[in-house]
């Protein structure tokens, strides 16, 4: 588990409004939201809930910094945590940092590879309308984890990370864009031989090998690669900072020679893969240019027509103002012109409503999208080869937990509908009210799933990769997906020989129940109520029993078979009465003399 605060860098982008909008936002996903909550808030819906904490922040009016505070609590891929255990969760790291009686929304989030929830909370008391900011937030967010991770059982993290500042937002950058990074490039590249360098021209050559500058900025240095990457030399290490390396080189001398051809250089390449994807890249580049062209013309195209748009306006509006000249009454006049401005004013507004709607939809359709994403979408188009470079990642890992695997003969059947798909190449598909996760190798039941979609996973794998299903998980999902498997009378197999011969056990006593069922309603008397012919007038040794059972509590006596008892049982009961007859006779005439 990991929880990490999301500090917004420019205040003119802190908006509660906007985050909570991005929360609580399905994205045409349907099973992207989980459990929404309002915490502290009097509102009972979302958006009153908004208004109600903007009316609490605006009236702090001395807080200069950011009122909204953004967090994210994460999970391992894979792990599936109760619903009353995220409540509890989210409230202890709340009162942790100190928000306990903040205003707040949560929503959890299940559209990525790792379960985790959104917290927009508000710094601004609701009652005492003072701000707070917790103090050293990173370290009291991974104290946190740590006891919550051993009081719910929940898999361990490493939550003192190695990477702070610029590595650590280079290190995400990578992971989530699929973009290196400069810091990354360089320290896979040619760190060694910056380390190598023994003097300030020996230090210079390196960088013009590899493409990079290293320049005075400020009080400190800078390493620079062509001419928007540039990062913090002391970013490198604590080696390379200005004081350490005057302290090694003397003074610092700028570099004088001519930049000439580099041996390598960065070049904002995607992450190296598990596979080759040059084609699939030059695509990605050709359709990011052409995208950039397209995005001009068509907010060309859309402010063109918004103009024309608004001078036909107000064409329409003066034609009326030049008709109102003949009417006659002053009074009459004054309120027909009142009318008109009012008409063009509400028009004007409906032209700009469109125009700004128009530019959204423009952007969003030919705006830039990172590598990662662009192999989302073009993978949910039916790509196999984006979709397989998506898992090619070094950040892609196997589904954990309740999953199946099938092997054998696939039987493809229908076409299940997906919802989305994950950066890391897992497909969310839709089974009724449940979600079914497949990374390409086995497939996940999401836990609130029910029998229905225990089973549609079970025809998903059979269909996707053959009847011999192996089951992982807890003892309860095991058997379900037993119970399923019967219920549905799926032709499938376990590999776990247990699993299966229980599968088949319950399967012939279905089957026995079937036959009982059939038999009785055509008449023929059930199997088990009356004995063979052969052995009807026969008796049986304990030996010859297919079963002793004995009912109810020790005393009782025993219910007699409902077929009752055999000529030879009624002969030899009829001859023990007469011989405890004759003895009680002897006895009684014993005792009168």
């Amino acid at each position: 588990m990991i929880a990490k605060h999301v500090p917004m860098r420019s205040l003119g982008k802190s908006d509660f409004a906007g985050l909570v909008n991005y929360i609580t936002d399905e994205q045409s996903k349907e099973h992207r939201l989980g459990a929404v909550r309002l915490i502290n808030c009097e509102a009972y819906s979302v958006q009153d809930a908004v208004s109600e904490v903007l009316a609490t922040q605006f009236g702090n009016t001395r807080a200069k910094s950011d009122k909204t505070y953004h967090l994210i609590v994460s999970f391992r891929a894979g792990e599936q945590v109760e619903a009353d255990t995220l409540v509890a969760i989210e409230d202890r790291i709340c009162k942790g940092l100190g928000f306990g009686e903040h205003q707040r929304i949560s929503a959890v989030h299940n559209d990525t590879d790792n379960l985790h929830i959104h917290i927009a909370v508000n710094k601004i008391h609701p009652t005492r309308n003072i701000i707070h900011e917790p103090y050293y937030p990173h370290q009291t967010l991974a104290e946190l984890c740590e006891v919550m991770e051993r009081d719910y059982g929940l898999q361990q993290d490493n939550h003192m990370p190695r990477r702070r500042g610029a590595e650590a937002r280079a290190a995400d950058m990578e992971r989530h864009a699929g973009i290196e990074s400069l810091i990354g490039w360089i320290k896979r590249e040619c760190l060694d031989e910056i380390k190598a360098a023994q003097s300030w021209s020996e230090l210079h050559q390196v960088m013009r090998d590899n493409g990079l500058e290293l320049r005075a900025r400020g009080n400190g240095l800078v390493v620079v690669a062509g001419d928007d990457a540039a990062v913090k030399a002391s970013t490198l290490g604590r080696d390379f900072s200005k004081p350490k390396l005057e302290a090694r080189f003397g003074p610092f001398e700028p570099d004088q020679a001519q930049q000439a051809k580099p041996h390598r250089q960065y070049g904002k390449d995607p992450v190296r893969l598990r596979m080759n994807t040059t084609e699939l890249y030059a695509r990605f580049k050709s359709e990011q240019q052409s995208a950039a062209a397209h995005k001009t013309a068509a907010l060309d195209k859309a402010r063109r027509q918004k103009d024309r748009r608004i001078e036909s306006a107000k064409k329409k509006g003066k034609a009326r103002r030049a008709a109102i000249k003949f009417t006659s009454g002053r009074l009459t006049k004054k309120v027909l012109y009142a009318q008109a401005s009012s008409a063009l004013k509400a028009d004007i507004d409906a032209i700009q409503k469109q125009y700004r709607e128009e530019r959204q939809a423009i952007h969003e359709a030919h705006g830039r999208r990172s590598w990662a994403d662009w192999l989302k979408r073009e993978a949910l188009q039916g790509d196999t080869g984006a979709l397989v470079a998506l898992r090619a990642r070094e950040v892609a890992q196997g589904l954990k937990g309740n999953t199946l695997k099938g092997e054998g003969q696939a039987k493809p059947g229908h076409v299940p509908v997906i919802d989305s798909i994950t950066k890391k190449g897992t497909i969310i598909y839709r089974a009724g009210a449940s979600a079914v996760r497949d990374d390409g190798d086995r497939l996940q039941v999401s836990r609130e799933s029910d029998q229905s979609g225990v089973q549609s996973a079970l025809r998903m794998a059979m269909e996707r990769y053959g009847d011999r299903i192996t089951v992982n998980g807890s003892p309860e999902f095991k058997a379900r997906v037993i119970r399923a498997a019967v219920d549905g009378q799926l032709p499938i197999r376990f590999a776990d020989a247990g699993l299966e011969r229980r599968r088949q056990s319950l399967a012939n006593g279905g089957s026995t129940t079937q036959t009982k069922i059939r038999s009785k309603r055509a008449g023929v008397p059930p199997i088990g109520q009356l004995p063979p012919p052969v052995r009807r007038n026969r008796l049986q040794s304990l030996s010859q029993a297919d079963a002793l059972h004995l009912e109810g509590q020790a005393g009782k006596t025993p219910t007699p078979p409902p077929w009752g008892p055999s000529e030879q049982e009624r002969r030899k009961a009829k001859l023990r009465a007469e011989m405890d007859a004759k003895r009680a006779k002897r006895q009684q005439k014993g005792r009168s003399l």
